[in-house]
């Protein structure tokens, strides 16, 4: 009795350095978007010259992800439309109008995110809807996930790195302004990079 009484505590000691020892993220854990790391761009033809890049300044959103099963869930990621910036105050002022964004309309542009797919060591592709101009439509990202580490700066927090490329019709929306004309062009790359704090 003695013997299977002193069996039963290494068991337990066991299990319980071992559940000590399990990585922290063998487990959905949600993050915040990190606005001072953050971009939100994309590229545009010009006339068929050369591509404008621009980007949204007000952005945020957040995600929950499992790191050890790839599982990635409850994406939400919104943009003030008020916020699109070129790099020059005529055009940004263009594009707020109801030629292309609409902004005082339609203040926002949102991605939800409904269903993740692991492709590689550290890629795969994410899959959701992007609402603008009050339509909801599909859109697919390319996304990388470059890095998951305790943060070396400030208060040490937990952070993941995630870049993300695609591509959209802007027509698809209603957005046709300079299209059939070649103005401006009608595919829209998306560029994403971001870093994103973990909640604990």
């Amino acid at each position: 009795m003695r013997s299977l009484r002193k069996s039963l505590v290494r068991l337990a000691a066991a299990l319980i350095l071992a559940g000590a020892a399990a990585p922290a993220w063998a487990e959905s854990r949600c993050y915040e978007l990190d606005p001072e790391h953050l971009l939100v761009g994309f590229l545009v033809e010009h006339v068929g010259f050369a591509k404008t890049f621009g980007q949204f300044e007000k952005v945020k959103g957040s995600f929950c992800f499992d790191e050890q099963s790839r599982t990635l869930s409850d994406v939400r990621v919104t943009m003030e439309a008020q916020s699109v910036n070129t790099h020059h105050a005529g055009r940004d002022k263009h594009l707020r109008s109801k030629d292309f964004l609409n902004a005082d309309k339609f203040p926002e542009i949102a991605f939800a995110g409904t269903a993740s797919n692991p492709s590689g060591d550290r890629k795969g592709t994410v899959t959701g809807q992007l609402t603008m101009l009050g339509q909801a439509l599909p859109l697919t990202l390319d996304v990388t996930w470059n890095k998951s580490d305790t943060y070396p700066f400030g208060d040490k927090h937990y952070a993941i790195g995630i870049s993300a490329r695609g591509n959209l019709k802007r027509s698809a929306y209603g957005m046709s302004y300079g299209v059939a004309n070649k103005l401006v062009g009608d595919d829209v790359e998306i560029l994403i990079e971001f870093e994103a704090k973990r909640k604990e």
